[in-house]
């Protein structure tokens, strides 16, 4: 299933992922036609860090895929440097604790005001905005979760302080949605088009 997002630069795909198999053959004959190329001619390498790279005469593009339970999502955009991250909801009973060791300390303050189901929700919503921006970045979890700093804003999560090493805040968008039931999802991505 393809989905586009008006207010975003990019397009999604929403596939069955059989669990414990990598998503790669599975996300390859999709952006084969998407690309318009035969799969022997798709440039798809990985980054030192194991980032996707799409290279010429793609290079202008970006992809990333992520997948969790039986979802696999794959995100393609132009212009942009993008990441995606898909989690299954369900039960986390260390996520106080998790959310205590690796998240910031304002991030920790929001979840505790929350009773426990909306917690866990919460946690997987900043999960999963951490992991997207990270996966665009290109060094993933490895590089701190304490590092970004969301807040929720008018119900949305939104960049409020992060490392240098990423950038601005105000230059990284983000978007979330269920992308079926018992899933969150978010797309992080920012423009590397020109001025």
């Amino acid at each position: 299933m393809s989905h586009e997002f008006p207010e975003t630069p990019v397009r999604l795909w929403l596939l069955r992922h059989p669990r414990r198999e990598r998503g790669e053959p599975y996300v390859r004959p999709l952006l084969c036609e998407a690309l318009g190329c035969d799969d022997d001619q798709l440039p798809l390498s990985r980054g030192s860090e194991g980032r996707p790279l799409l290279g010429p005469p793609y290079q202008h593009c970006d992809a990333g895929w992520s997948h969790s339970g039986d979802a696999l999502l794959l995100a393609l955009g132009e212009s942009v440097q993008l990441g995606v991250d898909i989690e299954q909801i369900r039960p986390r009973p260390r996520a106080r604790q998790l959310a205590a060791r690796f998240f910031h300390a304002d991030e920790v303050r929001w979840l505790d005001e929350q009773d426990e189901a909306a917690m866990e929700f919460s946690f997987v919503r900043l999960w999963c905005a951490k992991e997207a921006v990270l996966k665009a970045h290109g060094k993933g979890l490895s590089f701190g979760l304490e590092k970004l700093v969301f807040a929720e804003t008018a119900g949305a999560l939104q960049l409020v302080d992060c490392d240098f090493a990423l950038g601005r805040p105000q230059d990284w968008s983000l978007r979330e949605w269920t992308p079926l039931p018992g899933y969150n999802a978010a797309l992080a991505w920012r423009s590397t088009a020109g001025p």
